[in-house]
């Protein structure tokens, strides 16, 4: 009776879904993936990319065929730093102005998109930090 107990443990080890499914090369990398990001808030991360794939695509799609044209880059943060969404879209009209399509559409869409964006700098969940216990002979002196 005892060998049947020791072989049924070890089957229920060797037929545990959740065993399974941490041998399998995706999840790992998924783990991983996630105590690296557990310092940052992963939802604002999430947003922000989003909004960067967006405008990627966006500039390809405006400037279609002249791709010599089109600008290095749009800047999120230098979008946030300014005051008013007035600014934001001269920013933005200025650095579209080589653009012979109707930017318009784009210019206002983004307006949208970057309100209520931290910056990159602020996307660091401080909540999720470690404290730091001052070393013992710090408070002597």
């Amino acid at each position: 009776m005892a060998a049947n107990r020791v072989g049924r443990r070890c089957n229920n080890k060797v037929h545990s879904p959740n065993r399974g499914a941490a041998r399998e090369p995706g999840l790992s990398v998924q783990k991983r993936q996630a105590r690296v990001t557990v310092k940052y808030n992963r939802k604002e991360l999430q947003r922000r990319l989003d909004v960067e794939k967006w405008i990627d695509s966006g500039l390809d799609e405006l400037y279609r065929g002249r791709e010599e044209d089109m600008p290095e880059e749009v800047n999120i943060d230098e979008l946030l730093d300014l005051p008013s969404d007035e600014e934001r879209v001269c920013k933005l009209k200025d650095i579209l102005h080589t653009c012979s399509n109707n930017t318009e559409a784009f210019i206002n869409e983004l307006i949208l998109k970057v309100q209520g964006l931290q910056k990159q700098e602020d996307l660091h969940n401080d909540g999720m930090e470690h404290p730091q216990i001052p070393h013992p002979e710090a408070e002597m002196h």
